[in-house]
């Protein structure tokens, strides 16, 4: 019985590929082998005569993934208001990038003149829920302020370190955020507090009036 001839693209493919094989030898270095692949008893007797591999090595001999630590998701980058806070204690001079940072995160949507009001307002409020000092102006808001309170944070050392009016849900609420530091009766000063005063717009005869609401 006589065989077909084989393919002449048969051929060509075979000459290619030993022309290949040919050239990758000629180019490897002089005295160079290839690397033989590690097999199972390879590595069990490499982890008997080298101690620091054993680890590496299950009880059975067989190669496993590496265990070295995978490399960690990159986590998503901090925002805008956490990169830029400065750290505790920097003093006043941190405080502009505090206001930088509640303004960034939380856009002005008030007129300019109830933000002024309402800022004002949360500023004194602020003082006098943590000093004590002009809380007779706002009987509804202290009701306590006709006695004697001992204040929880000294006058010494108080302060604001931002502050922003914003609305709270409705044309007619409003919130003023505020960033301040302070000294309490123990002693231990800590800034970046933060406190919240809530108002309400009342009109009456065309004039606008924010009243704080007491805290609760």
């Amino acid at each position: 019985m006589t065989t077909a001839p084989r393919s002449p693209r048969l051929l060509v493919l075979s000459a290619v590929v030993l022309a290949v094989a040919g050239i990758a030898l000629l180019g490897m270095p002089h005295g160079q082998v290839p690397r033989a692949t590690t097999t199972p008893a390879a590595t069990a007797a490499q982890a008997a005569t080298d101690p620091s591999s054993a680890a590496d090595v299950p009880p059975d001999g067989r190669p496993t993934a590496s265990t070295s630590p995978a490399t960690a998701p990159a986590t998503s980058a901090p925002s805008a208001v956490e990169s830029a806070l400065p750290p505790h204690g920097e003093g006043a001079a941190g405080d502009p990038a505090v206001q930088r940072n509640l303004e960034a995160a939380w856009p002005s949507d008030l007129p300019a003149a109830d933000e002024r009001v309402l800022l004002a307002a949360g500023r004194a409020l602020l003082r006098a829920d943590a000093t004590g000092i002009g809380r007779a102006k706002w009987p509804m808001v202290f009701p306590d302020s006709g006695g004697a309170v001992a204040p929880a944070f000294a006058t010494a050392g108080f302060r604001i370190q931002a502050a922003i009016a914003r609305r709270d849900g409705s044309p007619d609420k409003a919130v003023v955020h505020l960033v301040w530091a302070g000294m309490d009766r123990g002693g231990s000063f800590t800034d970046l507090r933060i406190t919240d005063w809530h108002f309400t717009r009342t009109v009456k005869k065309g004039t606008t009036t924010w009243t704080p609401q007491p805290r609760t």
